[in-house]
């Protein structure tokens, strides 16, 4: 490609961007804000991403700010924005945690909240930053800490509805993920939320069905909510087999097949591996690159299969080693025997592998972040408060029978 055809190239791409841009200007022209502020209701597990497009602005607003409130009214609002509307935020570098001020984005004057927890649920309203309001959404991260799964290749079936007068509280249930793995058998699932519907609902939050919004709502008064507080979300898990597509790296087998000789061709791992080195004893807790709670994710270690059936957390309650609802793998107390390649498997693909090793040496600085220094700390303080009471109890008493038994008479 010579220099007239890079230049022309880039005109045109230069070209195309603007055309793109002044599409999504043309987006907020052609829709108006609504005369009265209503509030769009979205659902999501914890520990997803999620995006807020602000739909509507006014053609002279270059800027959005987004606030957010617990409450309707309540006197609490955070700001979530740099007033510039330029806030970069990348999902790898957010941790489970963190405040929300730290976990979200502005782009394209959508809002974008990494690693979203319960604690982030309530209003976000998208304005200017004088407090002016064009769109606003009711947001519900319904927890996974009690989440039942159920297992259709053992003929479970999911909760059935609820119904507590005019109150109907069910499951609606995504779209299964794809395979987790390819060539052998995998296995599938779809995440399900609750949901409920009454005519008792307030009517300032717009509903996709009619009286039907998810459990956590704003628009469900208290008493409904604390009816509906029982039904969980759900996992749902089937089997599956699908084959592999043939992915071959021409140009890294064609380079090995020059410089190697015929026979004793170099071992070349088919997935990207990273060593580490855990002490013995102690927890370990793996992530599969770049996956989301919503993706379909897989472990083996060496050549076994870790199925969800097995090793999916709450099965059995004394696991040591089991896989969480945000698809991580987690190793309690490793042992020797915890030794092996972990590969990881997104969306029907294996794509990563850990190689774990386990010593019983060396010195690992001491961190409050640790689960097991937290645990010991924690296990400490109540020791120490149970034994300060008990001495003051003792104390106690001791002092009531010397008073009681010295002065036994109280009148003159």
């Amino acid at each position: 490609m010579n220099l007239a055809q890079a230049t022309v190239l880039l005109w045109v791409l230069g070209s195309l961007q603007a055309f793109e841009i002044v599409e999504k200007e043309n987006i907020f022209q052609r829709t108006p804000c609504p005369a009265f502020l209503m509030f769009d209701n979205a659902a999501y597990l914890a520990d997803m991403s999620f995006e807020l497009p602000c739909h509507c602005k006014p053609e002279e607003v270059s800027a959005v700010v987004w606030y957010y409130q617990k409450h309707l009214g309540s006197g609490h609002t955070k700001v979530l924005t740099d007033f510039d509307g330029r806030v970069l935020t990348e999902a790898a570098q957010v941790r489970v945690g963190s405040d929300m001020l730290v976990r979200f984005s502005i782009r394209m004057f959508s809002l974008l909240v990494f690693r979203a927890q319960p604690e982030d649920s309530g209003l976000y309203f998208c304005g200017t930053r004088k407090g002016d309001y064009f769109y606003a959404y009711d947001v519900d991260i319904q927890s996974s800490e009690r989440m039942v799964a159920t297992f259709k290749d053992q003929g479970q079936e999911p909760f059935a509805d609820e119904y507590h007068g005019s109150l109907h509280v069910f499951t609606t249930f995504w779209e299964w993920t794809p395979c987790d793995r390819c060539g052998v058998r995998g296995e599938q699932w779809r995440i399900g939320l609750c949901y409920l519907q009454s005519p008792d609902l307030s009517p300032r939050y717009r509903k996709t069905l009619s009286d039907v919004v998810s459990c956590g709502s704003r628009a469900v008064p208290r008493q409904l909510q604390a009816k509906a507080r029982d039904h969980v979300p759900e996992l749902l898990l089937r089997s599956c087999l699908v084959p592999c597509e043939k992915m071959i790296q021409e140009g890294v087998m064609a380079l090995f097949s020059y410089v190697a000789k015929v026979g004793s061709r170099p071992w070349l791992p088919q997935v990207p591996i990273q060593f580490h080195q855990q002490r013995l004893g102690h927890g370990l807790i793996i992530s599969c690159p770049g996956a989301r709670p919503e993706h379909a994710v897989a472990w083996d270690k060496d050549h076994q299969y870790l199925y969800r059936t097995q090793y999916l957390k709450g099965v059995n309650g004394s696991m040591r080693v089991f896989i969480d609802h945000g698809n991580h793998l987690h190793i309690r107390f490793t042992q020797l025997e915890d030794r092996g390649i972990y590969y990881c498997w997104r969306q029907g693909v294996r794509i990563a592998g850990l190689r774990l090793g386990v010593t019983s040496r060396g010195r690992y600085p001491v961190s409050f972040s640790s689960a097991e220094i937290r645990a010991a700390l924690v296990l400490t303080l109540i020791g120490y408060l149970l034994i300060t009471a008990v001495f003051i109890t003792i104390h106690l008493c001791r002092c009531c029978c010397y008073f009681f038994r010295c002065y036994p008479n109280f009148s003159p």
